[in-house]
């Protein structure tokens, strides 16, 4: 029996266990302020006291100060495994907030309970991001209990805020802390498919923004002795959406394989029918493919919001409410490689890069110098009333956390034995 064959058969004989760990993970709501919560200390606490209940004995704590939490702190946690070989580090990354439950009348379970049905476990957290975490957890407890020492050092991290921005998590120890290095294999399982085949390896930039327009208010009736800003605006919206044109490549590594300029969220402006707005706010969504960097993207804005002050008579001025430019793993990075051969030790699938039009964690790692992937195999049910994890997705992706922490796929660093 082989050593990943090992670790297969001892975590199939842990699904009470593993069950177990979902119930107490979700049991604590670690919620952000911004969703009316306390943070993530008392689910950290809760995570190190049952790590250290099985045997793990390297912990390190790197706390964002934060005075909208009562304990003062938003907690970052690093358990180590120590390997054979440190010329690399395999780093799990997974995160302990989660979104608040929504409207408890469209959950057929209580949210806080994980509940395990027909193959399932149900709860808030239990998926988005627990699947990843527990996973992470059991392939790093198959080794301890099974005596298997790691071809190279394993770092599980598990960190604050990811749901709301990751400025006390992953932007935190970035700017804080030096913990990476450029030749480490990093993995975030938060987001995948059905299969297990699709490793995110990069991002559309991301540019969130809200334009006011301030015009002349006036009678329905008289259009000509006021500036209507609703139509300038609408004008506007139609302009900037014209940029999926304007900014014309196409990418089939996402889906949709072009750049995304919508108008979203519309803020009230007058009560009345019969009144012609003097402002107006709306909203815009753009995911833009990473071959047009925002500096571009900035100056067309510009040029048409120009032109909307000129033909309108209005002024425009504009915040960016969230902006995220990425840089991409490559394809044939060592973490892709890597990652894909043990999903083809486990699932037997070959593995196929894509991006996303959505944000997540890896973008900042990517910034900043590290190859990072995201890679799960999930229902994705995140954020949903009744999410769920699949308890062999579970299971089968703690396997190939298990495969990675073999070294299966990684070659040592140059200079290395």
């Amino acid at each position: 029996m082989t050593s990943l064959d090992a670790v297969k058969a001892w975590l199939e004989a842990r699904k009470g266990e593993i069950v177990d760990l979902e119930r107490l993970l979700t049991s604590i709501p670690a919620m952000a302020p911004e969703s009316g919560g306390e943070g993530e200390l008392k689910k950290c606490e809760a995570l190190t006291e049952y790590l250290r209940s099985k045997g793990f004995t390297s912990f390190e704590r790197y706390d964002a100060p934060d005075t909208r939490v009562p304990s003062g702190i938003r907690p970052n946690l690093v358990v180590t495994i120590p390997g054979a070989d440190d010329s690399r580090r395999v780093w799990i990354m997974t995160h302990m907030d989660v979104v608040p439950p929504g409207d408890l009348n469209k959950w057929e379970t209580d949210p806080w309970t994980a509940v395990e049905k027909d193959g399932r476990v149900y709860g808030r957290g239990v998926e988005d991001n627990q699947q990843g975490l527990t996973g992470s957890v059991f392939a790093a407890r198959a080794f301890l209990e099974n005596g298997i020492k790691p071809a190279y050092t394993v770092k599980l991290l598990f960190v604050a805020d990811e749901e709301v921005g990751s400025a006390y998590g992953i932007q935190y120890l970035l700017k804080a802390h030096s913990l990476f290095r450029a030749e480490d294999i990093i993995v975030i399982p938060d987001g995948g498919d059905q299969e297990g085949e699709t490793i995110e390896i990069a991002e559309k930039n991301l540019l969130w923004l809200r334009f006011v327009t301030k015009g002349k208010q006036t009678h329905g009736s008289r259009p000509d002795q006021g500036a209507n800003a609703h139509l300038a605006a609408c004008d506007l919206a139609l302009r900037m959406n014209a940029l999926e044109e304007f900014f014309g490549e196409r990418n089939d590594l996402f889906e949709p394989n072009r750049s995304t300029f919508q108008p979203t969220k519309k803020e009230s402006n007058v009560p009345n029918i019969n009144t012609i707005p003097g402002d107006d706010v709306m909203c815009m969504d753009c995911r833009i493919l990473p071959c047009y960097p925002l500096a571009a993207v900035r100056t067309e804005i510009e040029r048409i919001a120009r032109e909307v002050e000129k033909k309108y008579g209005v002024t425009v001025t504009w915040t960016e409410e969230q902006t995220v430019e990425s840089r991409a793993t490559a394809e044939n990075a060592p973490v892709v490689t890597a990652l894909g051969a043990s999903i083809k030790a486990v699932y037997g699938r070959e593995h196929r890069p894509i991006g996303i039009g959505g944000g997540t964690v890896g973008a900042y790692l990517r910034n900043a110098g590290f190859d990072a992937v995201v890679w799960s195999k999930m229902d994705e049910t995140a954020h949903q009333p009744n999410e769920y994890t699949v308890l062999d997705n579970l299971i089968g992706d703690a396997c190939v956390m298990a495969a990675l922490m073999l070294g299966t796929g990684i070659a040592p660093v140059s200079g290395n034995p």
